[in-house]
């Protein structure tokens, strides 16, 4: 009898934990199968640092095939399920199109950047998703920097040196505390802009970090304000330009990067398969499976997984969550097979990390709050502890960057029509 095959759509966190677990527990026993558009799995968390100058971007990319012995990887984008004759259909890097059965399938195809209705954002803003986005983007603040010291007037001088965020979750704060440190070292050779860069944190929340403890996101607002970080809290983009933006409180603010954080929706590929959404995700029950179809596993951001600590609520659209659906999924694909027994997804939140930069970080590692230089240890060395590739490098990085600055040149590697927001998708 052939091997069974188990095929795995996106290797993101959720995707590339189901099939590390699935290698170990199948011994060769079953043919493993991912089909991604790249050959990497992305580490999102260190997405900022590679924006500004701390890390360069393979170091926050692993190897599928190294880091996945005796899994087979299709590059290509998936584009069409038949649930019911058990198939997979999807597209090729080069516009090719092929066609995989399953015996098992697992669709992690996780998210993208979240849109909303506010005029010009979705052709002047820049998302921050993937490795193009922020190669892009530590290309386009470098540029506007270098822009701004030979600008013919101070209005361009002062708008090409405005940066504005929106979003102050996890991301927004992590880019606007490392962006400040960035533009920062980039105006050193040029002393008539010392002290000209302006960064904005938009937000509607009444506060940063407004999923996370009162006292740490007090901290980090302490972090951003001490560095010149202007924080605007109950406030939303209006519209946008290509010269600025208007705000709801009615200032216009000149400027040439709008930078795009206020969060994630599922892929959309999810509207495509055929099969009932909850809140844009696709509903599974508690042991991961799709109702119905038996076969079928749905995990990640792209899921609609029942928070058992929480009833009623969805898990959360986290790498903490996705990380852990992905291994439970296997192990009850595993228990499909008759090894073991199937297991509901049950999940504690261990606490978060957020690198504000320099020597600072808030995390609450098992719920106990710490900021500052402490949390700063613990940041990192959970990063380093949840790559499953390139730590050396990655420590490397941050030594010779602590001794050496960083390295502040444009590469020009991405143009700006390679990134638009409006069709942007995952890399994992």
């Amino acid at each position: 009898m052939a091997r069974p095959r188990i095929v795995i759509v996106g290797a993101g966190f959720a995707g590339f934990a189901a099939a590390r677990k699935l290698a170990k527990l199948s011994h060769g026993s079953a043919e493993i199968v991912i089909i991604n558009p790249t050959d990497y799995f992305l580490y999102l968390p260190l997405l900022p640092e590679v924006a500004t100058g701390l890390l360069e971007p393979r170091r926050v990319t692993v190897s599928l095939a190294t880091a996945l012995p005796g899994v087979r990887v299709i590059l290509g984008e998936a584009d069409g399920f038949d649930l019911d004759g058990r198939t997979v259909s999807y597209t090729d890097p080069e516009g090719g199109t092929g066609k995989i059965g399953y015996h098992r399938l697992v669709i992690s195809v996780g998210s993208v950047n979240k849109l909303l209705p506010v005029p010009g954002v979705a052709q002047y803003a820049h998302g921050f998703r993937n490795i193009s986005e922020a190669l892009y983007l530590r290309d386009h603040i470098t540029r506007q920097i270098e822009m701004a010291a030979n600008a013919a007037d101070d209005a361009e001088r002062r708008a090409r040196s405005t940066f504005v965020v929106v979003g102050a979750g996890y991301t927004g704060t992590e880019v606007a505390a490392q962006g400040v440190l960035y533009t920062n070292d980039l105006v050193k050779p040029w002393p008539e802009l010392e002290g000209l860069p302006r960064w904005l944190l938009v937000d509607t929340a009444d506060r940063v970090l407004p999923s996370l403890d009162r006292r740490l996101a007090d901290a980090a607002d302490g972090v951003l304000r001490e560095r010149g970080v202007e924080i605007l809290t109950r406030t939303s983009v209006q519209d946008a330009g290509p010269e600025g933006v208007h705000l709801s409180t009615g200032e216009y603010v000149p400027t040439r990067s709008l930078i795009w954080c206020v969060g994630v929706r599922p892929d959309p590929l999810v509207d495509h398969v055929g099969l009932p959404t909850r809140e844009g995700r696709l509903v599974v029950d508690e042991f991961l499976t799709v109702p119905g179809y038996p076969d079928v596993y749905a995990i990640g951001d792209a899921a609609a997984v029942p928070d058992l600590t929480m009833p009623g609520e969805l898990t959360g659209m986290t790498a903490q969550h996705a990380t852990r659906h992905g291994t439970a999924a296997a192990l009850n694909i595993a228990a499909s097979y008759g090894h073991g027994r199937r297991r509901a997804y049950k999940h504690h939140d261990l606490g978060f990390v957020v690198d504000l930069g320099g020597l600072d970080s808030a995390a609450n590692p098992l719920g106990v709050a710490i900021q500052g230089f402490p949390a700063k240890v613990v940041t990192r060395g959970y990063h380093l502890l949840s790559m499953p590739g390139n730590r050396v490098r990655v420590a490397g990085d941050w030594l010779l960057d602590s001794l050496l600055g960083r390295h502040g040149v444009q590469l020009g590697l991405i143009p700006g029509e390679a990134v638009p927001l409006e069709s942007q998708s995952p890399e994992s």
